[in-house]
This record gives structure tokens, sequence and C-alpha cells, in this order.
């Protein structure tokens, strides 16, 4: 890329991103202290904060949010007058999953066939790189023309809402006129996307509970009630022979607008089996984008290995339930609630509990922001129009900066393409795209300063 002097500074410091993002994704920061230390957490923090500093912002903290993580804020002061941009990234990753699986340590950065990978290499932690290389190609070109708050989450991941209510209870802290959400990322590697809708989610933990103790199954099987084939029979109702989401009194026939997703490309970037079918009904961007998707996402239950002839008196299972736009995650709270209670086979005790929520989000892609977002892509992406897509996952805080500045507009952007795998093992991110990105996000931020002026 060569195309403007910008894009010439990106370029250069790719190298210093790589290395940057190598140590950044050395740091095990899954948010949960069941799982890895809180103190990796902590040291990410620590790690985006100086880099914070080290740019020249000012008023870097390091916040306390109500579910026990930390969110780091800074504040770089821009020209007098000029307009302010909220740029967001989350350092909190995934858990790594199944580590046999990964062809190389998830917790340092590895290049491979042109590819960076390493757990948040895309998903987030590229991210929050690619906004240190957009702000440093502006203050190598004539300076950064907006006043700039960041911040970066941690615990996006875990959907326990820490930011959002800190946020609710600090209005006037990330105020701005403008958000670059960049937590999302292009249709496909190449193509600049924009994305336009976002699922909400909700998640639920359901208890199943049928005796007082294990039994011996050749002694007691067969009348006896099984916990676990309770709840197997339970998650069961969840879904409609051909795979579609049914919850009682759930709408699931919504259709998609925009962009289509072929289903070939779609098996391809999913990595579904040969022979294997897709499930739902539609097509695949109705099914990701616009309607309810149920995941059986964890159950507690005796492995294979060590298993004995019993019957389980417990089982417990975790239910992601993603809500599309134009439905209401409290309410699809509610009716998912009231589904697995009403479901919950032979009388056995059932009880719910709520884990994490967030709402849906559909931002106005006809806003001026866009624009200038648009004639930035259009020069990062030589010959590229900017699209604009769903996303089927889920960024709570956006409903939380839409009903708190309600003036300001959404733009959501970011590196994790298909390929980039997230969530999966092997996770990755291309550094074509960082490049590409962090140019767009810095031109962005020049075209939206001038349109400020006119």
């Amino acid at each position: 890329m060569t195309a403007n002097p910008i894009a010439e500074t990106v370029a250069s410091l790719m190298p210093r991103a790589k290395a940057e993002l190598a140590e950044l994704v050395a740091f095990q920061s899954v948010a949960d202290p069941a799982q890895f230390p809180k103190s990796e957490c902590e040291a990410a923090a620590n790690w985006v904060a100086g880099a914070l500093r080290s740019e020249g912002f000012q008023d870097v903290a390091l916040l306390d949010t109500p579910d026990g993580t930390q969110s780091v804020y800074g504040f770089l002061p821009g020209p007098e007058g000029a307009p302010t941009v909220l740029l967001y990234a989350h350092y909190d990753v995934q858990p790594p999953l199944d580590l046999a699986s990964w062809v190389t340590p998830p917790f340092e950065l590895t290049e491979r066939d042109g590819r960076w990978y390493g757990r948040g290499a895309a998903d987030c932690k590229g991210g929050f790189i690619m906004h240190l290389l957009a702000l440093r190609a502006l203050k190598a070109n004539g300076g950064v023309p907006v006043s700039v708050k960041v911040i970066a989450e941690g615990s996006e991941e875990q959907g326990t809402g820490g930011l959002e209510q800190y946020a609710e209870a600090h209005p006037e802290l990330l105020a701005a006129d403008t958000v670059v959400i960049g937590d999302t990322g292009n249709f496909r590697v190449g193509l600049p996307t924009v994305t336009a809708t976002l699922r909400g989610m909700t998640m639920l933990r359901v208890r199943i509970d049928t005796l007082e103790g294990n039994l011996h199954s050749g002694q007691f099987g067969g009348a006896a009630p099984d916990a676990l084939a309770a709840l197997i029979q339970l998650l069961a109702s969840l879904r409609a022979e051909d795979g579609s989401t049914t919850v009682d009194g759930l709408t699931a026939d919504a259709a998609w607008d925009g962009v289509e997703y072929p289903e070939a490309e779609f098996r391809k970037d999913a990595k579904v089996l040969d022979g294997v079918d897709l499930i739902g009904s539609g097509s695949v961007a109705d099914r990701i984008w616009a309607r309810p998707a149920v995941t059986v996402i964890g159950i507690d239950c005796p492995p294979v290995v060590g298993a004995t002839p019993s019957l389980q008196a417990s089982a417990r299972a975790q239910i992601s339930l993603r809500v599309p736009p134009g439905q209401d995650a409290t309410e699809a709270t509610k009716l998912l609630t009231a589904h697995l209670e009403s479901h919950t086979p032979w009388g056995a005790r059932v009880s719910v509990e709520q884990v994490g929520q967030g709402q849906p989000f559909k931002a106005d892609i006809s806003s001026p922001a866009y624009t200038s977002m648009a004639d930035a892509m259009r020069v990062a992406y030589p010959g590229q129009e900017m699209q604009a897509s769903g996303m089927g996952g889920s960024i709570p805080l956006c409903n939380t900066l839409a009903a708190l500045y309600p003036e300001a507009e959404i733009l959501l952007i970011g590196l994790s393409e298909p390929e980039a795998q997230i969530h999966a093992v092997n996770e990755s991110v291309s550094p074509e795209e960082l490049e590409r990105m962090s140019v767009a996000e810095a031109l962005f931020l020049v075209n939206y300063a001038e349109s400020k002026k006119s």
C-alpha cells in the first residue's frame, strides 16, 4: 500500500505492530478466575494503559467495573472545537479451548501462511493495535484532527456487563460525537465492511434434580428418573427437526434484506464436514443475522473416561440464545426461562439462573459518519466500495452507548473476518487487513473532522 502518506506510514509501522501484538497476545487474559489467574487480566490492562500513556493520552485510568474486572480509559485532546471520537476494543479473550488442537501455542503470536496466529489476535487485541496504528499514522502526518477517547474493556467475552454498568453510573466519561467499535470485521478478506446489525444475547444456566443421590443403573434404571436424561430431553425441545430454534413464543421467521451469504461460502468458512447438512431454514443470512439461535455451550455430566453405571441425580447446562434486532433480549430471556420450566419432563425439579444478557443493535448506516468511513475505505481498499453486513455475535456495550448518547453515531469495524476463526482454535489475524483497516480508520478521522467543519 503506497496510495498516500498515511498508508505509507502505517506500512512502516507494521513491524512494531506485530511486536506489540505479540506482547499483548502473551497475556492469558481470560476474564474468568476459575480458568486463568486474575493477574493475567490485570497485567494486560496495565500494558494497555502503558501504551496509551506512551501515545500522550491524558487521564489514563484503570476503571474497576462492578463485575470485578478492569476497563482501561484514556483521553487525547484534539484541536479546539474538534469533535470527539470514542475508540473501543477489548483486551480480554475467549479461553483457548482444546490446547491439543492448536497448531502453535495460543498465547504465542506465530506467523504462518501469511497470517498471525494467537488467541485474541483478531478478537480483539488486534483491534486495540489497529487503533494505535491509526493514531500514530495521523501524528506522523500533521496530527490527530479530533479529540479521542479510548476504552478497552476487560470482560466483553464473559458478557457480565461490567463496563455497561460503569458507563451508566458515569455517563459523562464516554460521551462522544461518534463511536468506532473495533470488534467486528469485514465480510471477506479484502472487502471493506461495516457491520449494520448485531444480535443480542442472553445466557442461562439450567439445573435438573431428580434424586437424592446417584443410583445403580442396573438396580433402579428404567423406573427411577435420571436427571441427565431429563436434561437431554429438555435441551432437545429447543430445536425443531431441521435444527431451527424453537423457544415457545419467540418469533423465528424474520428475513435479512442486505448482502447475502452464499451457502457454499458459509460451509467453507464454518468448515462444515462433507455430507453434513446446515441447520435451520431460510437463507444463511436470515439464519445468522436476522433470527434467534440457541446453543448449548456447556453441560455438567460425567465424562466418558471413568464413567460408572449410575443414574445421575443432578445435571446442569449453560445455554446461549442469540437475539436478533427487532426483538428484546429481556423478553427473550423470559420466554426461554418459561420454555425451560414448562418443558422439563417427569416433574423433575428445575432451576434457571441468568448469567448474562445484552440487547441487539442496529446502526443507521445513512448517517454522516458512515459517509466519511465509506470515503476512507475506498482509499484504503482501492477499487472496493464499502459494504454493510450483519453479525451474529453480540456487543452489549453498543446499546448502552446508544441509550446514553442518542445523538452519537456508532460505527462497527474490525479484523474478525471469517478466516480469523475467532472463538475457535487457531484464531488468527490477517496482517494485510490490520494494515488496511488502520489506514481506513485514520482516514475516517480526517474525513470526519473535515465534515464537522462544514
